[in-house]
C-alpha cells in the first residue's frame, strides 16, 4: 500500500472580517495524497482554491483563522501548531506553496543565489555558503535551468524563466507536498509547457513527494495529474481520476464546467459551449440547502432546504449531490440525445 505524504480530515477555516463576520471558505474539507501522486483542484474563482492552499500549509495569518480539523503530512499533525514552529520546521521542507504571480515575488535588487541562501539559513541547516553554492547548481542542473541564473538578478530573467526558478527556490529543501496555485495562467502557452514539465519531471524524480495542483481549467488538469478534486463554495463536490472526471463527470457543477470550456482530447468541431448560470453564493451567509441548487438545472425544493452529503461510490469516487448516480446519468444520457 503506498503512503501516504498528506492528509486532510474536516478541515475548516474562516475569514473574520472587519465587521467581526464569519466567512467560512474551507468548510469540512477532507483529502488525501499518497506518495509520488498529484491531485487537481478546480472550481470558478471564488470557491475557496486558493484558500484551501494556503490553510493545508498550517501557517495562518489574520484576516484567515483556523477553526478544526487536522493537517498530517508524512505522519506529521501540524494543525493549530505554533506559526513560528510551522515556519521554521515545515514551511519548505515539509510543505512548499507556490502562489499565483508567483514570477513577481522576487526582489528585484537580490541574485537569485541568495534566495537560496536566505531559505537554507532561515531553516537554520549547518551548510556554509559554498555547500549551499553546490546544492543549488546542481538542483538548477537537475531541472534544466542554467547556473548563470544564480548570478541574475529577477529583472534579467524572462516571465517563464523567473517563474521556473521561484519553483527551484520553493523545493530546493525537497518538500513532501508541493502546492502550485495556478503557477501557469499568466505565461504564455510554451512557458507554461515548460513550467508543466519541469513539475512533473520534479514528481517523477522525487525531488518532492506529492504535488497539489490548482487551477479553473479542467482540461489542464487531465495532462497534469493523477486525480482531480472540484471544489464549489467551500465545499468539495466532487473527486476521482483525471480521466473520470474530463470524460464521465457525475456532479451538476462538474458537468457544467466541462459543457462550458474546450477539451481539445474530445475534438473541438461543432461544439457548442455553454456557461453556468449565476455565480457562486456569498459565504458571509450560505444557503441552508444544496449551495448549487440556486445555479443547478436538476434541483428541486428539498435540495434548497437540505445540505447532501458526500457519497463516496468506491474506487476513490466520491460526490456530494442528493440524486443518486444513475439518476443524474440518466438524466445527462437524455440531454444528449
Amino acid at each position: 500500500m503506498a503512503k501516504k505524504m498528506l492528509e486532510v480530515h474536516e478541515l475548516t477555516t474562516k475569514y473574520i472580517t472587519r465587521q467581526g463576520e464569519d466567512v467560512y471558505s474551507v468548510d469540512h474539507v477532507s483529502l488525501d495524497i499518497e506518495e509520488g501522486k498529484s491531485l487537481g483542484i478546480a472550481g470558478e474563482s471564488g470557491c475557496g482554491k486558493s484558500t484551501l492552499a494556503l490553510s493545508l500549509m498550517g501557517y495562518y495569518f489574520p484576516p484567515l483563522h483556523y477553526t478544526s480539523g487536522e493537517i498530517i503530512i508524512d505522519g506529521k499533525n501540524i494543525s493549530g501548531m505554533d506559526p513560528d514552529v510551522v515556519r521554521k520546521t515545515v514551511l519548505g521542507s515539509e510543505v512548499a506553496y507556490i502562489p499565483q504571480a508567483a514570477m513577481n515575488a522576487l526582489n528585484p535588487t537580490r541574485k537569485v543565489g541568495k534566495f537560496i541562501e536566505d531559505v537554507i539559513e532561515a531553516h537554520e541547516l549547518p551548510m556554509d555558503k559554498k555547500q549551499i553554492r553546490e546544492m543549488a547548481e546542481q538542483r538548477f542542473a537537475k531541472l534544466g535551468l542554467p547556473v548563470e541564473a544564480l548570478d541574475k538578478y529577477s529583472v534579467e530573467l524572462s516571465g517563464g524563466m523567473r517563474q521556473r526558478v521561484v519553483i527551484a527556490i520553493s523545493t530546493i529543501l525537497s518538500p513532501k507536498v508541493l502546492i502550485a496555485d495556478e503557477p501557469s495562467s499568466a505565461l504564455d502557452v510554451t512557458s507554461q509547457k515548460m513550467v508543466i514539465k519541469m513539475m512533473k519531471d520534479m514528481l517523477a524524480n522525487g525531488m518532492v513527494k506529492s504535488m497539489i495542483f490548482i487551477t479553473h481549467e479542467l482540461p489542464l488538469l487531465y495532462n497534469v495529474t493523477d486525480d482531480i478534486m472540484v471544489m464549489y463554495a467551500g465545499q468539495i463536490v466532487e473527486r476521482g481520476t483525471a480521466h473520470e472526471m474530463v470524460f464521465d463527470p457525475i456532479h451538476p457543477y462538474s458537468r457544467g464546467l466541462m459543457r462550458s470550456i474546450l477539451v481539445p482530447e474530445e475534438g473541438t468541431r461543432d461544439v457548442k459551449l455553454t456557461a453556468i448560470p449565476g455565480t457562486p453564493p456569498n459565504l458571509k451567509h450560505p444557503p441552508a440547502g444544496c449551495r448549487f441548487a440556486d445555479r443547478c438545472r436538476y434541483a428541486t425544493p428539498a435540495c434548497k432546504v437540505q445540505q447532501p452529503p458526500l457519497f463516496d461510490i468506491g474506487g476513490g469516487r466520491t460526490y456530494r449531490c442528493s440524486f443518486s448516480v444513475d439518476q443524474l446519468k440518466e438524466v445527462y444520457a437524455h440531454e444528449d440525445e
